[in-house]
């Protein structure tokens, strides 16, 4: 059966109950294009209990977080508005400090400069900074400083083996979405510093590839050779628990040599396992589930279920002020679906590998003409095998747009194979062709000049004494909820530390 003939299963009420939400990060930047070491503003509220404006790996790398939207519209006004409150912030109270539009960082100072979040002296506060200080052990803290757009994305009714078998194909056809969406073709010199890279020098100070999509995806960006061991399985919601629950609990030499604390006491990691939580685990899509106080997210999916997905794989798009177009989510939407419609076979170890190499080739060498990824131990062009899939995709769009009006779908749709026909067009390509007529090659040029264009938008915007009121209250309702937080304690963090990574915390517990 055809994507296009299950779509016809799926109901006009079912289709309308699709939901989105965005998570963009952003580093602070100053006007010279270096990392801003300055704290996180405190008019922006707290960063442990603010749900909207957060921080990320560093204390100089905002979040902005939406809520659940019924509309692609209806979601970037959210977004919008976000990316309003902070630009004036920025301009009030940090001295010209922007945020940097590129997925690949700015110009950055030693690794060990780079700031740590920091969310207060409560123990899930103390927390939060201490797995962040394990990841610069881990990975170095230069890595963590790439930002990107996680997409959240929902539809009524679906079982654990639905969202499974949509997680399996995601990764099998997500090299589509880093072709078509990867903005990230070249690097500061400084994000590479001391590194074998393998890049190629466009100007001093920048480093690139020449068919590069997306550099964040690949192997300079969210990698990780020991997480490379672990064979994660999307077979089934069980399967993948019992992989990460092994990574969670079992120890792993390496960071058994890091160790929990040093000599003078301070905590180096919160564990000395492969992952220290489960948020450390990379991937271009996570199943997720909304979880309790003090709760793991791995019990949260093995008690009640995927609830949502999270795809991770896309770069900001430094051409747009929130960082992603209207067009790109509603192409998400249709690919989600393909994804959910189109058969699904169980994955095995060896097509997982062929997976991480497909996601590696597209990354480095995606606009390479007659380029050849894997697909069922053989090998297929790159644009041939797109084609397939966007073609497929055709019925998808023309019912979202018979159930929403209009032809939105199937413009973003058309878009994306006007691409195929045309890869000087992508925004990779497009990116690399600006940075080199106008700003020299510089990575760092670009991305100042751009930076200032998004705060210029922004601020330009409509914006009203009652919406700014708004959002000053929340950052001090935040303030107030960090407090209480951290007055409720009443155990030292190590107690809490190790309740908290008990491995029964993990576990399905049935009732007697």
């Amino acid at each position: 059966m055809s994507p296009g003939e299950r779509l016809n299963s799926l109901g006009v009420d079912r289709l309308r109950g699709m939901r989105r939400g965005i998570e963009r990060e952003s580093l602070r930047s100053l006007p010279s294009g270096a990392l801003a070491l300055t704290p996180h503003p405190s008019r922006l509220g707290s960063p442990l209990t603010h749900a909207r404006i957060t921080t990320d790996y560093s204390e100089s790398q905002l979040e902005l977080i939406t809520g659940v939207h019924a509309s692609v519209d209806g979601c970037l006004d959210e977004l919008t508005e976000l990316h309003q409150y902070v630009a004036r912030t920025l301009d009030d109270a940090c001295h010209g400090e922007r945020m940097w539009v590129s997925s690949m960082p700015c110009a950055l100072p030693p690794d060990e400069n780079i700031p740590i979040g920091s969310y207060g002296r409560s123990n899930i506060g103390r927390a939060k900074s201490v797995y962040r200080m394990g990841l610069a052990h881990r990975y170095g803290r230069r890595m963590q400083t790439i930002s990107g757009l996680h997409y959240n994305w929902s539809l009524p009714g679906l079982s654990n083996d639905e969202h499974f078998a949509l997680i399996r194909n995601f990764r099998r056809h997500s090299f589509l979405l880093l072709w078509l969406f990867g903005a990230s073709p070249a690097v500061c010199a400084s994000f590479v510093a001391g590194r074998d890279h393998g890049l190629i020098e466009l100007a001093p100070g920048t480093l690139y590839r020449p068919h590069a999509t997306s550099l964040r995806m690949g192997r300079l960006g969210y990698q990780s050779e020991a997480q490379a061991s672990l064979a994660v399985s999307y077979n089934s919601l069980e399967s993948y628990a019992r992989t990460l629950e092994g990574a969670l609990t079992q120890p792993y030499a390496p960071y058994e040599a890091i160790g929990v604390r040093n000599l003078g006491g301070e905590y180096n990691q919160l564990a000395t396992t492969l992952l220290q939580i489960e948020n450390e685990f990379y991937g271009t899509i996570r199943p997720k589930r909304v979880i309790r106080s003090g709760e793991r997210p791995l019990h949260a999916l093995r008690e009640r279920g995927v609830e949502y997905i999270e795809v991770r794989c896309m770069d900001l798009d430094p051409e747009v002020p929130v960082g992603i177009r209207a067009q790109t989510m509603r192409f998400i939407d249709v690919f989600l679906l393909h994804c959910l419609l189109s058969d699904s076979p169980l994955d095995s170890p060896d097509e997982i590998a062929a997976l991480g190499r497909n996601q590696h080739r597209t990354a480095a060498y995606g606009r390479e003409p007659g380029l050849r990824l894997e697909r069922g131990g053989a090998e297929v062009a790159l644009v041939d095998w797109a084609a397939e899939l966007l073609a497929q995709c055709d019925p998808i769009a023309a019912r979202l747009d018979a159930v929403q009006g209009g032809t939105l779908h199937a413009q973003a749709l058309a878009a994306a194979r006007a691409a195929l026909d045309a890869p000087a067009t992508l925004p990779s390509a497009r990116l690399l062709a600006t940075m080199a007529r106008d700003f020299g090659g510089s990575h760092v040029e670009i991305g100042r000049a751009q930076s200032e264009q998004v705060r210029n938008h922004l601020v330009g915007l409509p914006w009203s004494q009652a919406r700014q009121a708004a959002f000053e209250s929340e950052a001090r309702a935040s303030v107030a909820a960090a407090r209480a937080i951290e007055q409720a304690d009443t155990v030292d963090f190590e107690t809490f530390r190790l309740a908290y990574l008990a491995p029964e915390g993990l576990e399905l517990r049935v009732p007697a």
